[in-house]
Order: C-alpha cells, then structure tokens, then sequence
C-alpha cells in the first residue's frame, strides 16, 4: 500500500456509474460515521472505459441522495496497479470477478480479490450485486439495499482489523 491510509479499499463493477460508486459512496459514509475516514481509502473503478470520466448514473445518485450519501468521482478504468495499491478489491459480480482475476495475474499488487458480497450477512446463495443499469428504479433500492448491509458488515471486519 502506498498511502497514508491503513487500509484502503476498491470497488470494482462494469461501467463504474451504478454499482461501484454506490460502494464507494455508501463505505465512505459508514466510515464516517465511525470516524475512520482518515484510516480507511475508498474508491471504485469499471472493467470498461464506456463511460470513462462520467458522473455516477443519476439513479445511483438518487438513491444515494435519500439515503444521505453524496457520491462524489467520476468513472475511471481499473488498472493493473490497483491490485498493488489497494488491500482489498470487491467485485460487484462474477463476471467482474473473471475479469479482475485476469487482470490480477498480469500485476505483482497483493490485494484481496473478492465479491463484494462475501461480506453480506444475508446472502442468499448468489453473492452477486444485479447490475440495476437497464431496470427500473426499484433494481436500485435493492441495489443499496445489498450494498449497506454488506458496507455495513465489512465496518465491522475493519473495525475488528484495525483494532490489532
């Protein structure tokens, strides 16, 4: 890891304007709340470059916003240096994972590579985050549904990291 930070975390989904900027935004909050914002680095990026320096998808933003989360950044693709610069990266679904994997292979980095859901205490056998992109706003609330509860559980595991 090359920051101030004690840990930081990535966030990985297809475009970076749905999912990951939900992550991002919604582990950002908890940590504040926590008063770990200074200890703990967020931040997300896409398996494509589609939407490559966009703002988050307004539905993302909206959701977030009723929530009392502001979603800051804009789209970015993730690279192969994100596996050395981040101690853990999340991938929103498997097919991300796949690809992330394979992108892993071509770095030296050390970051634990994972669904993001692994973490989620009500999994449901599918540890997948259904991308809301084409869906109704429904597919969103159900998205930051998963996505709290699951930020909400990996506060803890940190807390319980950074206690050591």
């Amino acid at each position: 890891m090359t920051s101030k930070h004690d840990v930081s975390v990535l966030f990985v989904c297809l475009g970076n304007i749905c999912r990951s900027p939900l992550g991002e935004g919604v582990l950002a909050h908890r940590l504040d709340q926590e008063g770990l914002s200074d200890r703990v680095r967020v931040d997300s990026a896409g398996t494509g470059a589609w939407h490559e320096g966009e703002p988050p998808d307004p539905r993302s933003i909206d959701v977030a916003t009723r929530h009392g989360i502001t979603l800051r950044g804009r789209a970015r693709l993730v690279r192969v240096g994100d596996f050395q610069e981040f101690d853990y990266v999340f991938a929103m679904d498997g097919s991300n994972l796949r690809d992330l994997r394979y992108l892993e292979s071509e770095s030296d980095g050390g970051a634990a590579l994972s669904l993001f859901r692994a973490f989620d205490p009500h999994q449901d056998g599918d540890l997948d985050v259904p991308d809301p992109y084409y869906g109704g706003p429904d597919g969103f609330d159900l998205m930051f549904e998963m996505v709290d509860r699951t930020c909400a559980a990996f506060v803890e595991h940190l807390l319980s990291e950074l206690s050591t």
